[in-house]
């Protein structure tokens, strides 16, 4: 009897002791949805996947919000102890968390994998690595990407007499095109020429893209502390935009909030809305009247900034964690996955790879609007980011909305989201300012 307690308890042991070195690896990953779109749910279908590909791994999915908010959420989660071992991250997020040192470098993983930094980063588009590296070190993997676009509803453009093929490509395009679709009738405008998102991130997002077509540069990639809301080019940019609101009447008037705008272009009250990419298959699922996309027009060259999001890897976790993590990482950046969520999305594939699989070059003959973002890429440029980089944003959005609502002058505005801008950036221009000797 006491020979059979001891084999028993010798193989409850060994089951034990198999149990523990075979246990899975717990992570947890932070995700946004920041567009429209049954994102969230599709999101936790991925990692179904992973998991049960990956039985070594256990990834808890967790909706954080939009992009601002799961920033919020991933610095609670870190002063508390908890980091996420995943964040999907907006892109231009890393620059302030690469100042708090907040973020692991990926460069030892990638090495550890036998690849040089060089080599990893030339799997995704090239201009996608401005937010990605800093001082020449990877901070985050690009996931899902996107620059702005022009939509517009084709129909009205027949219908007023414009050819549906010939999107306008110039500012002055654009506002002799919105003239003619904006429709009034019994003295009210019951559609309008053009509508931007008056959204805080969207409506910053747009604005930069406008700026860098009208020769702006926006904000300083090399230094942290430094925007240019008080310039020409943008006193340019705001002047063009109060003008379509108040001088030619073709946009309306106060802060127009994203679904507001995507409700008008579904009901054939906007002719024109600009858009993410990454809204594309919504706004595909949910248009009724015929669409397309095209470049933002442009005013001195074609330029946009590049949007969407990195995944990141937060301080904090043990080393299990960080290579759980960072196989999830490569599993969600891999070609087939990558091409899964843009057909899905809307955003583009970051790994050029995914355009080389025959379903993704099927789906690109099916829908031709996903290859815009894909060309506007030539143009693109890295996305504002900065110390206090939300902040630092919406010293500007503020001010452009209260233009939009008639409260200030472009001139007002920028003057004034420089000063705030300024303020905010101090005590980083003050940290990395040069010590003269006296």
């Amino acid at each position: 009897m006491g020979f059979v307690k001891s084999i028993a308890a010798a193989v409850s042991l060994t089951m034990l002791t198999a149990s523990s070195a075979f246990a899975a690896t717990s992570i947890d990953m932070f995700f946004p949805v920041p567009v429209d779109g049954a994102l969230a749910k599709e999101m936790q279908m991925l990692i179904k996947r992973f998991n049960s590909t990956h039985p070594d791994i256990d990834v808890t999915a967790a909706y954080t919000g939009s992009y601002d908010e799961t920033d919020i959420k991933t610095r609670a989660a870190i002063k508390a102890g908890k980091p996420p071992a995943v964040a999907i991250m907006s892109a231009n997020f890393l620059t302030q968390y690469h100042i708090d040192d907040l973020i692991e470098p990926i460069d030892p993983f990638v090495k550890a994998d036998g690849q040089s930094p060089d080599a990893f980063m030339n799997q995704f588009w090239q201009a996608l690595h401005g937010n990605a590296r800093l001082n020449g070190t990877i901070y985050g993997v690009p996931f899902h990407n996107s620059t702005p676009l022009l939509y517009y509803n084709t129909d009205a453009f027949k219908e007023v007499g414009l050819d549906p093929n010939k999107p306008p490509v110039t500012w002055q395009d654009l506002v002799d095109d919105a003239k003619k679709l904006t429709k009034h009738e019994d003295g009210k405008v019951t559609r309008w020429g053009f509508v931007i998102p008056g959204t805080y991130d969207i409506l910053g997002w747009t604005i930069s893209a406008l700026d860098m077509s009208n020769g702006g540069q926006y904000y300083n990639p090399d230094y942290g502390g430094e925007v240019y809301y008080d310039t020409p080019s943008m006193l340019g940019t705001l002047t063009f935009v109060d003008d379509l609101v108040h001088k030619f009447k073709v946009m309306p008037e106060g802060v127009t909030e994203t679904p507001a705008m995507n409700n008008a272009f579904f009901g054939g009250h906007a002719a024109m809305i600009v858009s993410s990419t990454g809204s594309l298959s919504f706004i595909r699922h949910n248009m009724k009247a015929h669409y397309k996309v095209a470049f933002i027009p442009r005013n001195l060259r074609n330029a946009v900034a590049i949007g969407g999001a990195s995944l990141i890897i937060p301080k904090g976790n043990s080393p299990e964690r960080e290579k759980a993590a960072w196989t999830l990482i490569k599993w969600l950046t891999s070609p087939k996955i990558s091409g899964e969520w843009s057909r899905f999305t809307g955003y583009f594939a970051p790994n050029k790879a995914a355009y080389d699989l025959p379903e993704m070059k099927a789906f690109l003959e099916q829908h031709p609007d996903a290859k815009v973002a894909l060309d506007q890429l030539a143009y693109a440029k890295p996305w504002f980011a900065t110390y206090n980089t939300v902040a630092v944003r919406k010293a500007l959005e503020d001010q452009v909305q209260a233009m939009l609502s008639g409260k200030v002058t472009p001139e007002q505005a920028i003057k004034t989201a420089q000063a705030n801008a300024d303020k905010l950036m101090k005590p980083y221009v003050d940290a990395t300012a040069l010590k003269l000797p006296q």
